[in-house]
Protein backbone atom coordinates (compact mmCIF):
# COMPACT_ATOMS: atom_id res chain seq x y z
CA UNK A 1 0.00 0.00 0.00
CA UNK A 2 1.01 3.69 -0.99
CA UNK A 3 2.89 5.58 1.99
CA UNK A 4 0.39 8.49 1.30
CA UNK A 5 -2.93 5.80 1.84
CA UNK A 6 -1.20 4.45 4.79
CA UNK A 7 -1.02 7.92 6.12
CA UNK A 8 -4.19 8.80 5.09
CA UNK A 9 -5.52 5.08 6.96
CA UNK A 10 -3.67 5.97 9.95
CA UNK A 11 -5.05 9.78 10.81
CA UNK A 12 -8.62 8.56 10.16
CA UNK A 13 -8.15 5.71 12.64
CA UNK A 14 -6.65 8.37 14.78
CA UNK A 15 -9.44 11.00 14.01
CA UNK A 16 -11.95 8.57 14.68
CA UNK A 17 -11.13 7.48 18.09
CA UNK A 18 -10.61 10.77 19.26
CA UNK A 19 -14.01 12.00 17.82
CA UNK A 20 -15.66 9.04 19.85
CA UNK A 21 -14.88 10.29 22.95
CA UNK A 22 -11.89 8.36 23.59
CA UNK A 23 -8.38 9.61 25.31
CA UNK A 24 -5.35 10.52 23.31
CA UNK A 25 -3.42 8.44 24.77
CA UNK A 26 -5.66 5.54 24.37
CA UNK A 27 -6.64 6.69 20.60
CA UNK A 28 -2.70 6.84 19.86
CA UNK A 29 -2.25 3.26 21.56
CA UNK A 30 -5.32 1.74 19.28
CA UNK A 31 -3.96 3.28 16.15
CA UNK A 32 -0.80 1.46 17.04
CA UNK A 33 -2.34 -2.32 17.93
CA UNK A 34 -4.11 -1.30 14.25
CA UNK A 35 -0.97 -0.99 12.47
CA UNK A 36 0.89 -3.70 14.08
CA UNK A 37 -2.07 -5.83 13.90
CA UNK A 38 -2.45 -5.08 9.93
CA UNK A 39 1.10 -4.54 8.84
CA UNK A 40 3.32 -6.50 11.17
CA UNK A 41 3.61 -10.56 11.99
CA UNK A 42 4.93 -9.55 15.59
CA UNK A 43 2.82 -10.18 18.88
CA UNK A 44 1.00 -7.02 19.76
CA UNK A 45 1.05 -7.75 23.31
CA UNK A 46 4.37 -8.39 23.26
CA UNK A 47 5.65 -5.52 21.73
CA UNK A 48 2.88 -3.07 23.27
CA UNK A 49 4.13 -4.64 26.90
CA UNK A 50 7.60 -4.55 25.96
CA UNK A 51 7.70 -1.12 24.76
CA UNK A 52 5.27 1.03 27.04
CA UNK A 53 7.31 -0.78 30.23
CA UNK A 54 10.92 0.35 28.59
CA UNK A 55 9.95 3.87 27.54
CA UNK A 56 7.61 4.40 31.14
CA UNK A 57 10.40 2.74 33.63
CA UNK A 58 12.95 5.71 32.53
CA UNK A 59 14.50 6.91 35.61
CA UNK A 60 14.90 10.05 34.00
CA UNK A 61 10.71 10.55 34.15
CA UNK A 62 11.06 10.50 38.12
CA UNK A 63 11.57 14.12 37.46
CA UNK A 64 8.20 14.72 36.33
CA UNK A 65 5.77 14.25 39.19
CA UNK A 66 8.49 16.24 41.37
CA UNK A 67 8.17 19.73 39.46
CA UNK A 68 4.22 19.15 39.67
CA UNK A 69 4.80 18.97 43.00
CA UNK A 70 6.85 21.96 43.33
CA UNK A 71 4.45 23.69 41.31
CA UNK A 72 1.68 22.97 43.28
CA UNK A 73 3.68 24.01 46.33
CA UNK A 74 4.25 27.28 44.84
CA UNK A 75 0.51 27.62 43.67
CA UNK A 76 -0.45 26.95 47.44
CA UNK A 77 1.58 29.57 48.88
CA UNK A 78 1.86 33.54 48.75
CA UNK A 79 4.66 33.44 45.97
CA UNK A 80 1.58 34.39 43.48
CA UNK A 81 1.13 37.62 45.45
CA UNK A 82 4.40 38.63 45.78
CA UNK A 83 5.42 38.42 42.52
CA UNK A 84 2.55 40.80 41.31
CA UNK A 85 3.82 42.92 43.82
CA UNK A 86 7.79 42.65 42.78
CA UNK A 87 7.10 42.94 39.13
CA UNK A 88 4.74 45.56 39.13
CA UNK A 89 7.24 48.67 39.42
CA UNK A 90 8.87 47.36 36.16
CA UNK A 91 6.12 46.63 34.55
CA UNK A 92 3.63 49.95 35.20
CA UNK A 93 5.39 52.54 33.04
CA UNK A 94 5.23 50.29 29.56
CA UNK A 95 2.58 50.41 27.29
CA UNK A 96 0.19 48.11 28.19
CA UNK A 97 1.01 48.59 31.49
CA UNK A 98 0.27 45.28 34.40
CA UNK A 99 -0.41 43.21 31.12
CA UNK A 100 3.34 42.24 30.91
CA UNK A 101 3.24 40.90 34.76
CA UNK A 102 1.51 37.89 32.49
CA UNK A 103 4.07 37.33 30.29
CA UNK A 104 6.65 38.20 32.75
CA UNK A 105 5.30 36.16 35.11
CA UNK A 106 5.04 33.19 33.45
CA UNK A 107 8.47 33.35 31.80
CA UNK A 108 9.70 33.64 35.49
CA UNK A 109 7.23 30.73 37.00
CA UNK A 110 7.87 28.66 33.76
CA UNK A 111 11.72 28.48 34.51
CA UNK A 112 10.80 27.22 38.41
CA UNK A 113 7.85 24.87 37.51
CA UNK A 114 8.18 23.42 34.55
CA UNK A 115 4.32 23.24 33.97
CA UNK A 116 2.05 25.03 31.71
CA UNK A 117 -0.75 24.00 33.62
CA UNK A 118 0.90 25.42 37.03
CA UNK A 119 2.31 28.15 35.01
CA UNK A 120 -0.77 29.63 33.82
CA UNK A 121 -2.81 28.30 37.06
CA UNK A 122 -0.83 30.40 39.69
CA UNK A 123 0.13 33.67 37.46
CA UNK A 124 -3.82 33.15 36.81
CA UNK A 125 -4.73 33.23 40.69
CA UNK A 126 -2.40 36.26 41.08
CA UNK A 127 -3.13 38.40 38.09
CA UNK A 128 -6.58 38.33 36.62
CA UNK A 129 -8.57 39.71 39.68
CA UNK A 130 -5.75 42.15 40.43
CA UNK A 131 -6.00 43.37 36.59
CA UNK A 132 -9.85 43.10 36.80
CA UNK A 133 -9.86 45.16 39.50
CA UNK A 134 -8.43 47.94 37.88
CA UNK A 135 -10.66 47.29 34.51
CA UNK A 136 -8.13 46.06 32.04
CA UNK A 137 -9.42 44.50 28.91
CA UNK A 138 -10.60 41.36 29.06
CA UNK A 139 -9.20 40.16 25.86
CA UNK A 140 -6.11 40.93 25.86
CA UNK A 141 -5.91 40.12 29.89
CA UNK A 142 -6.92 36.35 29.20
CA UNK A 143 -5.93 36.49 26.37
CA UNK A 144 -1.65 37.25 27.10
CA UNK A 145 -2.04 34.82 30.13
CA UNK A 146 -3.40 31.69 27.59
CA UNK A 147 -0.31 32.80 25.54
CA UNK A 148 2.36 33.35 27.71
CA UNK A 149 1.21 29.94 29.43
CA UNK A 150 3.08 28.07 26.69
CA UNK A 151 6.06 29.42 28.26
CA UNK A 152 6.42 26.46 30.49
CA UNK A 153 6.45 24.11 27.13
CA UNK A 154 10.13 25.52 26.40
CA UNK A 155 11.75 27.64 29.13
CA UNK A 156 13.60 25.15 31.06
CA UNK A 157 12.84 23.44 33.25
CA UNK A 158 10.41 21.99 31.07
CA UNK A 159 8.32 18.80 31.33
CA UNK A 160 8.05 18.24 27.73
CA UNK A 161 11.28 18.76 26.86
CA UNK A 162 11.82 16.28 29.65
CA UNK A 163 9.03 13.62 27.57
CA UNK A 164 10.47 14.60 24.36
CA UNK A 165 13.97 13.72 25.60
CA UNK A 166 14.01 10.01 26.83
CA UNK A 167 11.41 9.21 24.02
CA UNK A 168 14.38 10.09 21.06
CA UNK A 169 16.92 9.45 23.72
CA UNK A 170 18.26 12.67 23.63
CA UNK A 171 20.31 14.79 26.03
CA UNK A 172 18.09 16.29 28.21
CA UNK A 173 20.49 18.81 29.67
CA UNK A 174 21.06 20.29 25.62
CA UNK A 175 17.56 20.42 25.05
CA UNK A 176 17.24 22.50 28.53
CA UNK A 177 19.84 24.41 26.98
CA UNK A 178 18.60 24.90 23.07
CA UNK A 179 15.20 26.11 25.00
CA UNK A 180 16.14 29.32 26.86
CA UNK A 181 17.06 31.59 24.05
CA UNK A 182 13.72 30.28 21.95
CA UNK A 183 11.69 30.97 25.14
CA UNK A 184 13.19 34.61 26.01
CA UNK A 185 12.45 35.60 22.34
CA UNK A 186 8.80 33.95 22.22
CA UNK A 187 8.51 36.07 26.08
CA UNK A 188 9.78 39.56 23.82
CA UNK A 189 7.22 38.58 21.01
CA UNK A 190 4.55 38.75 23.43
CA UNK A 191 5.17 42.08 25.12
CA UNK A 192 5.59 43.65 21.87
CA UNK A 193 2.42 42.52 20.87
CA UNK A 194 0.84 43.93 24.27
CA UNK A 195 2.69 47.14 23.53
CA UNK A 196 1.62 47.41 20.27
CA UNK A 197 -2.37 46.53 20.67
CA UNK A 198 -1.99 49.11 23.87
CA UNK A 199 -0.69 52.17 21.38
CA UNK A 200 -3.91 51.30 18.90
CA UNK A 201 -6.46 50.43 21.13
CA UNK A 202 -5.59 53.61 23.91
CA UNK A 203 -9.04 54.05 24.31
CA UNK A 204 -9.72 50.80 25.69
CA UNK A 205 -6.49 50.90 28.26
CA UNK A 206 -7.29 51.88 31.46
CA UNK A 207 -5.74 55.26 33.10
CA UNK A 208 -2.78 54.85 35.83
CA UNK A 209 -4.13 55.61 39.02
CA UNK A 210 -1.63 54.32 40.97
CA UNK A 211 2.34 54.91 41.66
CA UNK A 212 4.90 52.22 42.14
CA UNK A 213 7.84 52.58 44.11
CA UNK A 214 10.89 50.18 44.56
CA UNK A 215 10.88 50.77 48.23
Amino acid sequence: MPEILLTIFFISVLLFFLGSGVWVALSMIGVSAIGMILFTSRPVGDAMATTIWGTASSWTLTALPLFVWMGEILFRTKLSENLFKGLSPWMQKLPGGLIHVNVVGCALFAAISGSSAATVATVGKMSIPELRKRNYPEKILLGSLAGSGTLGLLIPPSIILIIYGVAVQESIAKLFIAGIIPGIMIALIFMSYVVIWSLINKKEMPKILEEYSFF
